[in-house]
């Protein structure tokens, strides 16, 4: 398959400083782009929320199969089946809530990423395209720490 070549746009800054399981739903972040994408940030205020796309530039090594949180109580599943880190191409996406805007910069709730992460994208929430009802999940979910 062709190559692809990903630019990161900005970094996040936090209080993280290690991985860990959980425990991000409180946690705020700064996000901050390069000066030339600012503007790009117009309007963003607007929303409540927004998607927040990364690069996971720690993760080393992908697996094709995976215990979620090394959690025992959990099935070992495909990593495609679960939200780990240990992907192929280590892209992760979350949901925020946005808290304010100033410049080039975002704060945002509920990040769960390390500090000096690498941001590649940021999208506006929309429930007519990000909401799914009737969604389900493993009930082994439920075990995870969020």
């Amino acid at each position: 398959m062709k190559e692809i070549k990903i630019r990161p746009i900005g970094i996040v800054k936090n209080n993280v400083k290690q991985h860990k399981y959980g425990g991000f739903l409180k946690e705020v972040s700064e996000i901050i782009l390069d000066k030339r994408y600012a503007k790009g940030l117009d309007n963003i205020e607007d929303y409540s929320h927004v998607v927040v796309v990364y690069w996971m530039d720690k993760v080393k090594n992908y697996v094709t199969k995976h215990r979620p949180q090394g959690n025992k109580e959990v099935p070992e599943v495909g990593i495609f089946a679960c939200r780990c880190p240990a992907r192929p191409n280590p892209i992760a996406i979350t949901t925020v809530k946005l808290i304010k805007r100033n410049k080039n910069k975002i704060i945002v709730e509920g990040l769960d990423v390390l500090n000096n992460t690498p941001v590649l994208d940021i999208k506006p929430y929309w429930s007519q395209y990000d909401l799914a009802e009737n969604a389900k999940v493993p009930e082994w979910v439920c075990k995870l720490k969020f």
